[in-house]
């Protein structure tokens, strides 16, 4: 049962990371909360179904297309529906709640509301501390740790990360000094976007697509970006390998445990709440008034 629980707890927080760090990378830099980041989770696995299932493309190809088709529209939706509205914190949650319901009610139209299967690109398994442990979830794995270090890259040792984590620090000194802060949260976007993409290509021969599928990570998400602190990357990727195993321990040593390991994430968010308001990571700041 450990190894399960510790193989389990990583490959799950592997995911998590990469959603919940996308969706504190756009939080950190343009104050956005943005409602329909996992939605976008979705309709990547959506677009990789169709291009590999539906379309015959092979894997590699299948899974480039559906990252980029789904990043470029992700930076037209901010551009059209979110940057109009941005400076209006509440228009901002609306909208990004109205896009994820859209693109749910255009997948239930598309593809009806059927659970979607996808084969298993890679067959066999590997056995790490005595767990067998499908090449399939093992992909899952190295994909997260290799996307999570290019975005580590990015924004520590390029010119682009300098310019995201000078508008998060600050947005109206980075404007004053000449960045084109517009810019940068559109690149922001499309990185964070990017990140939820891959987690939905990844996860998608793992587990059915669906249209509701972005409805439970989008609950985690945001236990782990509280948990870790509202604009932490360290803290969203603590807090998705925290959520992660307890997750694990839930299911593989509570009985019915499948069914409370959502309510046990929503607890310790609220506990951390009650503690340590701006998270374990996160900075507490006075309200602009």
């Amino acid at each position: 049962m450990l190894q399960d629980i510790l193989v389990t707890g990583l490959v799950n927080g592997g995911v998590y990371a990469l959603l919940a760090v996308g969706f504190s990378l756009i939080f950190g830099v343009a104050r956005i909360v943005n409602i329909a980041h996992t939605a976008f989770y979705m309709l990547a696995a959506y677009a990789f179904y169709t291009l590999l299932v539906k379309v015959g493309l092979g894997f590699l190809a299948s899974s480039v297309l559906a990252v980029a088709g789904v990043t470029l529209f992700s930076v037209l939706c901010y551009r059209l529906v979110i940057e109009p509205v941005r400076e209006h914190e509440a228009a901002v949650l609306i909208a990004t709640i109205a896009l994820a319901l859209i693109f749910q009610e255009l997948m239930l139209f598309s593809f009806g509301g059927n659970y979607l299967g996808i084969p298993s690109t890679l067959e066999g398994g590997v056995r790490v501390l005595g767990v067998s442990i499908p090449y399939q979830r093992m992909l899952i794995l190295v994909v997260a740790a290799a996307m999570l270090t290019a975005a580590w890259f990015i924004l520590y040792r390029t010119r682009l990360g300098l310019a995201i984590r000078a508008t998060a620090n600050d947005l109206e000194v980075a404007s004053l000094m000449g960045m084109n802060v517009h810019r940068i949260a559109m690149a922001t976007v499309a990185i964070s976007v990017a990140l939820a993409a891959i987690a939905g290509v990844v996860v998608a021969p793992v587990f059915v697509v669906d249209p509701f599928m972005w409805l439970s990570p989008l609950v985690t998400m945001l236990a782990i970006v509280v948990l870790g602190g509202l604009g932490s990357l360290k803290g969203s990727l603590i807090g998705a390998l925290i959520i992660g195993y307890v997750e694990a321990i839930t299911v593989f040593a509570v009985p019915a445990g499948a069914y409370l390991k959502g309510a046990v994430a929503l607890a310790i968010m609220v506990g951390v709440l009650l503690a340590r308001p701006e998270g374990l990571f996160g900075v507490a700041f006075e309200e602009e008034r």
